[in-house]
């Protein structure tokens, strides 16, 4: 049995915290809203994972000292846009962690450009590259916790703190492989979300399939431009967590993307739209950073400038789709 300490209490990281308790590992979460920790450990019920009993063991807690006390395992499962807060708070609490910790988020972050491997390295040190390891993949929460047969990706830079990852989670219906390209697999991971907001928008607006189609294929194609970009592998974005998890989010009314970029081209505004779904929208926080990116390598990435542009500068989604139609009509390169 291992001593877990959980950041984050979204359906995403109380999935895997419940994954964990039922194979017999002590799990705590750290919540940092201390009303939901509390409604959490009396009820066992997640407001966004509904008509599921959370496991009887895993333990709630806005003390964060609590979560980090003699653990062997640290997994994070906060906003993109809260992990460097949350790392800076980690580090004032125990200078010197010496447990593998596990990335689940999904995104870049604004202005620095990091990923959020690099966000934890900066704030935790370069020491601690080998025991940063990540997981990713298409993967709804809702369904990992049902367990319904789920397959994605552990991404870390020592074989030996992977293997010890890939173990911790492995279990009958949540089968994970590993991969050495990190970078990568955290690209596949953030990009897929615009290109999600993208076809939700597109289908609010009854392009139908054949649009949705093009758009993930073409989605796909920025991803893989702007991971090369980054030195990234190219094989990498073509795998579960790029185009596997591509696929999931685009197509699915239980992904949040989806669903919000299927409101705003119904016409519900960006914090209406965020509003009405209730939890966070990974999608509009990083199509800024991929475009911040994108300018400073000389990349183009037409869809994901077409979603800024409609989420931040007022352009009607049908004019979006427009302005993508009317680009020149180039080659098609893979």
């Amino acid at each position: 049995m291992k001593r877990v300490g959980y950041l984050g209490s979204g359906a995403w990281g109380v999935c895997l915290a419940d994954l964990l308790a039922k194979k017999g590992h002590h799990v705590k979460v750290w919540c940092r809203n201390a009303d939901l920790a509390k409604t959490l450990n009396e009820t066992r019920q997640h407001p966004n994972l509904k008509d599921y009993r959370i496991h009887k063991s895993l333990h709630f807690t806005p003390d964060l000292a609590e979560v980090l006390e003699d653990i062997d395992f640290l997994i994070e499962s906060v906003t993109s846009s809260g992990v460097r807060k949350v790392f800076e708070q980690v580090k004032d609490l125990v200078p010197s962690l010496n447990c593998p910790i596990v990335m689940t988020s999904k995104g870049i972050e604004q202005d620095s450009g990091f990923l959020l491997l690099d966000v934890a390295l900066d704030v935790l040190g370069k020491d601690y590259s080998n025991r940063l390891t990540y997981l990713s993949g298409p993967s709804f929460a809702d369904e990992v916790i049902r367990e319904l047969p789920t397959t994605i990706v552990c991404a870390g830079f020592d074989p030996e703190v992977t293997h010890q990852v890939q173990e911790l989670f492995h279990y009958k219906t949540f089968r994970i492989y590993p991969n050495y390209d990190i970078k990568g697999v955290e690209f596949g991971g953030a990009m897929k979300n615009i290109i999600a907001i993208a076809c939700g928008t597109s289908d609010g607006l009854g392009f139908g399939n054949n649009s949705r189609a093009a758009l993930m294929t073409r989605g796909l194609h920025e991803i893989r431009k702007l991971a090369i970009a980054k030195e990234c592998r190219a094989e990498t974005i073509n795998g579960l967590s790029g185009m596997g998890d591509l696929c999931l989010t685009c197509s699915s009314k239980y992904s949040r993307n989806y669903r919000f970029g299927n409101l705003i081209a119904l016409g519900k505004t960006m914090e209406e739209a965020k509003k009405e779904i209730g939890m966070v929208v990974e999608g509009a926080y990083t199509c800024v950073s991929a475009l911040q990116i994108a300018k400073k390598m000389n990349v183009s990435l037409p869809i994901t400038e077409a979603v800024y542009h409609v989420l931040y500068k007022n352009l009607k989604p049908m004019d979006a789709v427009k302005s993508l139609l009317t680009r020149a009509v180039k080659e098609e390169h893979l």
